[in-house]
This record gives structure tokens, C-alpha cells and sequence, in this order.
């Protein structure tokens, strides 16, 4: 198992903390943090509170994603995906939801919204140059190589 690193970690909210479901779950389940409940119509987007506020070690970063069977089985998922969270916020993490689905949505008080994966961060230097090498593929993007 690759060794791991140690967030600091800071709780608004009586929802537990994220935790790991599995041995190899690469991701953590963030809840709501909601008084009452929240509808999300067709369409609509909403800012959902975590309750959490992270210290991520410089040289990380948390990124937040959507949960497959909310996105699968009720239309919703993180309208910013993945959402970055940077070493230095100590802010709420909040999620932005989207209902795609034709349907009004629910959101309930401790609901499992979205999952937050932690990623060491590489930070790139950009040398201005005239002319970049070529390749077989060039320029070509959005389905140019034939492959589905």
C-alpha cells in the first residue's frame, strides 16, 4: 500500500468524517451539510456545504468528484469536475451539484453528494518557444485518432 499523507481536518457539521469504504477506494464520500432539505430542479445548479474545511499539505491538492450512482441513477453530478481544492484554502468545501435528470432532485441532510480524491500536485515551469516538435497526431483533437 503506498504511504499516505496526514490532512488536517476541521468539522462544521454532525456528519461524520469522510473515511475510505475499502481497502483501495481512491476517494473519500463528502455529505451535505444542509438544515432542511435541498430540491435542485431539472436544470438547476446549487452550492452544497460539506461542513468541512481541509488542511492539505503543500504540494497536494483535494479534488472533488462526482459519486457514479448518483450521477448513473438520479442525474446529478459536480458541475465543476473535478473541483480543485488548493494546499493553501482553508475555507467550507462546498459542491456544486447539477441535475441533469428531468425530475426535481432531493438532497437530504448527511447525504453522500460527491467523494474527494488526494493528489500530490506537480508544478510545471513554460518555456516560450517558436515552434513545438511534431508529432504523428499533430493538432488533430476531439476524436482524431478514430479510436472510441
Amino acid at each position: 500500500m503506498p504511504a499516505g499523507i496526514t490532512i488536517r481536518v476541521t468539522r462544521q457539521t454532525a456528519n461524520e468524517l469522510p473515511e475510505y469504504e475499502t481497502a483501495d477506494s481512491a476517494g473519500m464520500d463528502l455529505r451535505a451539510h444542509l438544515a432542511q432539505p435541498l430540491t435542485i430542479s431539472p436544470g438547476d445548479r446549487a452550492l452544497i456545504s460539506t461542513g468541512l474545511r481541509f488542511e492539505i499539505p503543500s504540494g497536494f491538492e483535494g479534488q472533488v468528484r462526482p459519486r457514479s450512482g448518483l450521477a448513473l441513477k438520479r442525474g446529478l453530478t459536480v458541475l465543476n469536475a473535478p473541483g480543485t481544492i488548493d494546499a493553501d484554502y482553508r475555507g467550507d468545501v462546498g459542491v456544486i451539484l447539477i441535475n441533469h435528470s428531468d425530475e426535481d432532485q432531493q438532497i437530504e441532510p448527511g447525504d453522500r453528494i460527491a467523494q474527494i480524491v488526494f493528489a500530490a500536485v506537480v508544478r510545471a515551469q513554460l518555456t516560450e518557444v517558436e515552434d513545438l516538435t511534431a508529432t504523428e497526431r499533430n493538432a488533430g483533437g476531439f476524436g482524431s485518432t478514430g479510436k472510441s
